[in-house]
């Protein structure tokens, strides 16, 4: 047994297996997962079978495992709501600007990405929906935390502040100044930032779920080649359209209190 395994929760041990997925997916063998877990081959092995007949891992033709259906299934509700009532309006937003549009919420020091519409464009893509991405390296990221109370700023801002390519602002006191400009002008910009050859520019949206109010809920942008990154700025009219648009809509289907 190794060291510190007496203590670890089933709970905890089948959160493990999962989270290996996470961090090191998104296919892996056997011993892959144990050793990315932190748990001995024969529990791992036990854990995996379970989950195996549950739905919630799928084993291929090599006798390696993936996310089964049934777990992406169950992810599905997770952001349900928020995300098809946005839908229609992250399509105009497509539509209206021909590039990739995503809808994010703020998880921790994250940006995750609930939703997104993928246009025809061979942009370099930074993240999935449901993939994350710091806050500091991405424009729903910075909005999103443009947006925060100060002591959640400060704080994120005092934590490490890594870089996902050259381009990444990275300066805490750079950082601060930006965030306190697109505060004031409501929209944030990045420019290969979070990937090499993007750009990306976004807006907030207030559902009125925050518990403090003015701070926004989620995010709504798009992603576009580097090339486009001095033309973005003709898309801030859009963007804060649609999000009005998606705040009109909440106002009329408003979400119970926490969930989203």
């Amino acid at each position: 047994m190794r060291a510190g395994e007496s203590g670890r929760t089933v709970a905890s041990r089948i959160l493990a297996v999962l989270e290996a997925f996470e961090t090191h997916g998104p296919i892996l063998s056997l011993s892959q997962i144990a050793e990315c877990s932190g748990l001995p081959l024969s529990t791992t092995h036990r854990i995996v079978n379970e989950l195996q007949a549950w739905g919630a891992l799928a084993r291929d033709a090599q006798g390696r495992y993936q996310i089964g259906l049934r777990l992406w299934e169950l992810a599905q509700n997770a952001s349900r709501r928020l995300r098809d009532t946005s839908r229609p309006f992250l399509q105009d937003l497509f539509s209206l600007t021909g590039e990739t549009a995503h809808l994010a919420v703020r998880e921790g020091n994250e940006a995750l990405y609930v939703d997104r519409i993928y246009g025809s464009k061979r942009v370099p893509r930074a993240s999935r929906i449901g993939g994350r991405l710091p806050l500091h390296a991405t424009a729903v990221g910075k909005v999103l935390l443009a947006t925060e109370e100060p002591w959640f700023r400060e704080a994120y801002l005092a934590g490490p502040l890594k870089p996902l390519t050259p381009q990444t602002h990275v300066d805490p006191a750079a950082l601060a100044a930006e965030l306190a400009e697109i505060a004031e002008r409501g929209y944030a910009v990045t420019g290969e930032e979070a990937r090499a050859g993007a750009c990306s520019i976004a807006v907030p949206v207030n559902l009125g779920q925050g518990a403090v109010p003015g701070t926004a809920d989620a995010a709504i942008g798009i992603v576009a080649l580097a090339s486009q990154l001095p033309l973005l700025t003709r898309h801030v009219p859009v963007l804060q359209g649609v999000s009005r648009r998606i705040e009109a809509a909440f106002q009329h289907r408003p979400l119970p209190s926490g969930v989203r």
